[in-house]
């Protein structure tokens, strides 16, 4: 298996706590949604699908079944928002909203 982050999923991923995984989740998120606003769909699919690359590597460098509880949720609503039907009714502003709380904690942790 190939990955778009490399040297990330050769371990390096895992020194990272979980807000900082988060807040690189929520760049990518929040790439794939400028590029969809710019109507650019091949660059935000590939956010898009670099930031699933980033959960499932959180979902392999988390042990506490809260956080990957959580990881599972996210991971499924965000496909469900990009490629699916949106069944969950996410939209940008909530995503930009849910990921921001990362940010800040994780800006604030250091």
């Amino acid at each position: 298996m190939s990955f778009r982050h490399a040297t990330l999923a050769a371990g390096r991923w895992k020194t990272f706590t979980f807000l900082e995984q988060m807040a690189n989740v929520a760049s990518e998120v929040e790439r794939a949604l400028n590029w969809r606003t710019k109507n650019n769909p091949g660059y935000a699919q590939r956010a898009f699908e670099r930031a699933l690359e980033l959960l499932d590597l959180t979902l392999g460098s988390t042990e506490r079944p809260t956080q990957r509880r959580e990881v599972a949720r996210v991971r499924e609503a965000l496909v469900d928002f990009f490629s699916g039907a949106n069944s969950y009714g996410s939209t940008d502003a909530s995503w930009r909203g849910y990921f921001l709380a990362f940010a800040y904690a994780a800006r604030r942790a250091h």
